[in-house]
């Protein structure tokens, strides 16, 4: 089992920049990739981001390339995606999620555990 626990939510601005944290507990946190997902009010669960567990590899949804990057700490048990000129269409509730296995995995199902999510709202 890992448990994940997501904080660093908040109300920003537009523009502004905010840095989630996810950290993880249980079974070794280095052999397991890391995915980022979010969903707005209405809408379905979305892939944000994924890093491997050596965070030698990430992927990103096009609307967030260039403004979103992933990280991890593996020695700290905690993965970080650090968010820049935030837009209102970011605003979401944002889940980190872990699954075992490198190739980069875009899709809900193949996660297997997640995390309660933080709220991020954005005003333009």
């Amino acid at each position: 089992q890992v448990q994940l626990v997501e904080s660093g939510g908040g109300f920003v601005q537009a523009v502004c920049s905010l840095k989630l944290s996810c950290a993880a507990s249980g079974r070794a946190f280095s052999n397991y990739a890391m995915g980022w997902f979010r969903q707005a009010p209405g809408n379905e669960r979305e892939f944000v981001a994924f890093i491997n567990w050596s965070g030698r590899s990430t992927a990103y949804v096009d609307s967030v390339k260039g403004r979103f990057t992933i990280s991890r700490d593996n020695a700290k048990n905690t993965v970080y995606p650090h968010m820049d000129s935030l837009k209102p269409e970011d605003t979401a509730v944002y889940y980190c999620a872990a699954r075992s296995g490198s190739p980069v995995a875009l899709q809900l199902g193949l996660y297997d555990y997640w995390g309660q999510g933080t709220q991020v709202t954005v005003s333009s």
